[in-house]
């Protein structure tokens, strides 16, 4: 079952809503629903346009927060990063990006265009609603014109909060590229992940202390983004330089398409790897893992044959590939290896151990 749901395109990037997202709209609905003025419509008497006011502040909300990641993507674009999606789920937008531009004056400007593009919203909002109040104070009392107001105030907060000093918000990459322009970027990265760690630390001291559990959570979300920011990092600038061909396994191992399940099994557990390309005269027909055989019921092993559970689509990568964007592929995919063809012939097979072995011996 996919977890994402592609809703159109905006600059050739395709949009999506995560299952999250899904979950969590209603919930910001409800929250505008009950909440008293002026950040919610608890006074409005009807409930059929109270519900309405409060779903339409809610889409318009998650929209602006999807302008808020085109703006990220914008800039990306225009530094020659490729932008494969933008998903929009539980707490926010996230743009996939293959990979962050190192020179600092780039990378800031791509985290500073989200909450700028936020504060502009917010400031837009808010203006609008005060010259509409002013020219005429009875509609103040129209909660038509309370959805202005509250997006405005929420874009604020938006733009305000990603600007704080932590990762995975924006004010922490626009940190690390201030300590870039100082340092290496692996220690700018772990300088900023330092003071995002720090920076969740005290929220969640202080969400315990006035006792509001929400602090802890995002403490929680930001302490883990950070710590991902590290690791991800380092292994990217540990593999930098090592190419394909220099750690592939080059003696490749193959099972034929006829082979049935249980031999497969058997097989192994004597050769001790957990995927295989499928190959019938010479030609490459896919790749079976451990996986494919957890999907057939036991009793079916012993007459179903690879050819029924293999992959066909198959990820390969060239010999001459980075093994740090091999490290992206797999990660992104979730797979635990791809094989390598050139000019359309096997030469070898990269798994995810082989990856974090070199991580391990570049560490050390």
């Amino acid at each position: 079952m996919k977890s994402s749901l592609k809703i159109g395109s905006v600059l050739g990037i395709p949009i999506k809503l995560h299952i999250t997202f899904l979950l969590i709209l209603p919930v910001f609905a409800y929250i505008f629903a009950i909440n008293p003025y002026p950040y919610g419509f608890q006074e409005v008497e009807s409930a059929s346009t109270k519900y309405m006011l409060s779903s339409l502040t809610a889409i318009l909300l998650f929209a602006s927060i999807l302008l808020h990641e085109l703006a990220h993507s914008y800039l990306a674009k225009q530094y020659g990063v490729n932008i494969e999606s933008i998903t929009l789920f539980l707490f926010g937008g996230v743009s996939s990006m293959e990979e962050i531009p190192r020179d600092p004056g780039q990378e800031a400007k791509m985290a500073f265009a989200g909450p700028f593009t936020s504060l502009v919203i917010g400031s837009i909002c808010l203006l609008l609603y005060r010259y509409i109040i002013l020219s005429n104070p009875a509609l103040s009392e129209n909660p038509v014109y309370l959805t202005i107001w509250i997006l405005g105030a929420m874009n604020l907060v938006l733009g305000i909060f990603n600007l704080l000093p932590a990762f995975p918000m924006d004010g922490g990459r626009v940190l690390r590229s201030f300590y870039a322009r100082r340092m290496s970027y692996v220690k700018a990265t772990k300088s900023a992940a330092a003071v995002g760690k720090f920076f969740a630390i005290l929220m969640a001291i202080f969400g315990i202390l006035i006792g509001n559990l929400w602090f802890p959570l995002i403490a929680l979300f930001i302490y883990a983004g950070a710590s991902e920011e590290e690791r991800s990092t380092q292994a990217s600038v540990s593999l930098e330089n090592i190419l394909v061909k220099d750690i592939m396994t080059k003696e490749v191992v193959s099972v034929p398409p006829s082979m049935n399940v249980e031999d497969l099994i058997q097989f192994m557990f004597e050769k001790k790897h957990m995927g295989y390309p499928v190959v019938e005269s010479g030609n490459l027909k896919g790749i079976v893992t451990f996986t494919d055989i957890q999907r057939v019921p036991t009793i079916d092993r012993p007459v179903m044959r690879v050819s029924d559970i293999m992959t066909r689509d198959i990820i390969s990568v060239p010999s001459d590939a980075q093994a740090s964007d091999v490290l992206k592929l797999v990660t992104s995919k979730n797979i635990g290896r791809v094989l390598v063809i050139d000019n359309g012939s096997l030469v070898g097979v990269l798994s995810r151990t082989d990856l974090v072995r070199i991580l391990k011996l570049r560490s050390e």
